[in-house]
């Protein structure tokens, strides 16, 4: 597992704490929907660069 995908499932898991927190706040859903779909492209490229598909 390199340092790339460490940081990149990081931010992801951080990205996806943000939505939740968002969500129980009531903050409009176009935010929470950015902060999941960022949260989701983060987590996936992570894992990607641990399975070596982009190596």
């Amino acid at each position: 597992m390199t340092g790339l995908s460490t940081i990149l499932i990081v931010v992801g898991l951080f990205l996806a704490g943000g939505v939740y927190s968002f969500s129980k706040q009531g903050m409009p859903r176009g935010v929470i929907v950015l902060l999941a779909v960022a949260s989701a492209m983060c987590l996936v490229a992570g894992v990607m660069r641990i399975q070596g598909i982009w190596e």
